[in-house]
């Protein structure tokens, strides 16, 4: 069973879908976060093969990665210009939050 955090399907699903309105971003998100979670690291995959273990084309693919990648959602990295990407599903919330009660903890003391 994979665990998804809330915030994956409260806010960033919204956002992403509603906000930004490339819900196919959101997709290709939630299936590297899941095959990241299944393999316990980053996932190394072509376009093609992402595309069609999603669903969707090969160019849409590509537009997800690098608007995933704008956005600071997905870290993508090749060992040489023309090698397969590795990508990390990124959880930048998870520092936010950190950092928010670093804060509070400081001003309580």
């Amino acid at each position: 069973m994979i665990h998804l955090d809330d915030y994956v399907t409260d806010v960033l699903m919204r956002d992403l879908v509603s906000h930004d309105r490339k819900p196919v971003c959101f997709l290709v998100y939630l299936w590297l976060a899941a095959e990241q979670q299944r393999r316990g690291g980053e996932v190394q995959i072509s376009y093609q093969e992402l595309a069609e273990n999603v669903g969707i084309s090969k160019s849409s693919a590509q537009a997800s990665v690098r608007w995933l990648t704008r956005r600071k959602l997905l870290s993508a990295k090749k060992r040489n210009v023309t090698a397969v990407p590795c990508y990390t599903a990124l959880a930048p919330w998870h520092k936010a939050a950190a950092a928010s009660s670093r804060k509070v903890r400081r001003q309580g003391t």
